[in-house]
């Protein structure tokens, strides 16, 4: 079960930016064997919620080393850099790891929503047909806010990676007291778009946690 669970996470990565063709019979496949839209869709929110968890931190610890060479008057500069320009390059990739997830949370959305709608035509009874169409558009609100929130939070991160950026190509050249001392600014500046991405990481993962739960409760 653990593989065939790891082999569907690898298959969603791939078509995660796939063709809608691809992604189509992937989700098809995926029903064959009793997984439905509905549970990929929980669970590429879940996995987008971790993501962002993980940014967050990363992000933090990003900060703190930023932090730690302001006005350093210690010897191993190079060292300290190097230090510097990992976090940043970490940062990075839990960013477009985040981006890459929230995109996937999209494309199984697109894919449910397009069925759903469709399947409403194939009622006899009006009355489910009716209940149903009420289930779809209360899904559709609610995975609207937390998408919506999602990519609030994803936003946050672009103006932190440029200035962390920044800073990491103005160091490579400019390492020497002097230089660290004048960033004193900058730092504060950081910490505060650091503080914003971090604010709206937690109201989106709040959001997702509860669209979770909400989505487990209702029946499948």
């Amino acid at each position: 079960m653990l593989r065939f669970w790891a082999i569907l996470g690898v298959a969603a990565l791939v078509l995660a930016t796939g063709c809608e063709k691809a992604r189509d019979s992937y989700y098809k496949a995926l029903e064959k064997v009793g997984v439905e839209k509905r549970e990929v869709l929980v669970g590429r929110v879940e996995k987008a919620r971790d993501a962002q968890q993980e940014a967050q931190q990363q992000f933090r610890d990003a900060l703190q080393e930023f932090q730690s060479i302001v006005g350093y008057r210690g010897g191993e500069l190079e060292a300290k850099y190097e230090k510097l320009r990992g976090e940043y390059e970490d940062s990075k990739k839990r960013a477009d790891d985040v981006n890459d997830k929230i995109r996937a949370v999209r494309n199984v959305a697109t894919s449910l929503f397009k069925e759903w709608e469709t399947e409403l035509g194939q009622f006899t009874d009006a009355n489910l047909r009716a209940e149903s169409q009420r289930e779809l558009r209360e899904t559709q609100r609610r995975y609207g806010q937390v998408v919506a929130v999602m990519e609030k939070a994803a936003t946050r991160m672009d103006p932190v990676l440029r200035k962390l950026n920044d800073q990491v190509l103005f160091l490579k050249h400019n390492l020497n007291a002097r230089a660290l001392g004048s960033l004193q600014g900058t730092a504060r500046s950081l910490q505060g778009d650091v503080d914003g991405l971090v604010r709206d990481m937690e109201a989106s993962i709040a959001e997702a946690s509860k669209f979770i739960e909400e989505m487990a409760k209702q029946p499948s």
